[in-house]
């Protein structure tokens, strides 16, 4: 893969995110994907991810603001830096309470890629800041 490929194919993922196009974002997985959730197990696999959106299609609205992706000069790997601006509208297990709280938080993704899709998601946010913005303070 081209470093411009890289560029297009985590673009595309992310217009699918913006979208709520999650068979569109599925699609610039493989089939083996490994997702590292921020504070999170990681999980295997296009199902388990596909849980994963359906899960936070419940919990939570976000749109990515300010999206800035980088690839290095092989297209295997690449990152995004992004802006999250979102509404926490559903209690996600083990979190605080949801009642509709926003929250603006930056965030960022390491890729891996190959054979024309996303082999490897791995997800960074700060939760302490996250958790302040949807806690008491948020009501």
């Amino acid at each position: 893969m081209t470093r411009q490929a890289a560029l297009e194919l985590v673009a595309r993922y992310y217009e699918a995110f913006n979208r709520a196009d999650w068979p569109a974002m599925l699609a610039t997985l493989s089939d083996e994907v490994v997702h590292e959730p921020n504070q999170g197990a990681r999980e295997l696999g296009r199902a388990a991810f596909a849980a994963f959106l359906a899960r936070m299609q419940r919990c939570y609205a976000e749109q990515l603001h300010d999206i800035v992706i980088l690839a290095s000069d092989d297209g295997t790997r690449a990152a995004a830096e992004y802006v999250v601006h979102g509404c926490y509208q559903s209690s996600d297990a083990g979190l605080p309470p949801a009642h509709g709280q926003r929250y603006v938080l930056p965030g960022g993704a390491f890729f891996a890629l190959g054979d024309g899709r996303i082999t490897r998601v791995s997800n960074h946010y700060n939760l302490t800041d996250w958790l302040r913005q949807v806690g008491t303070e948020g009501r």
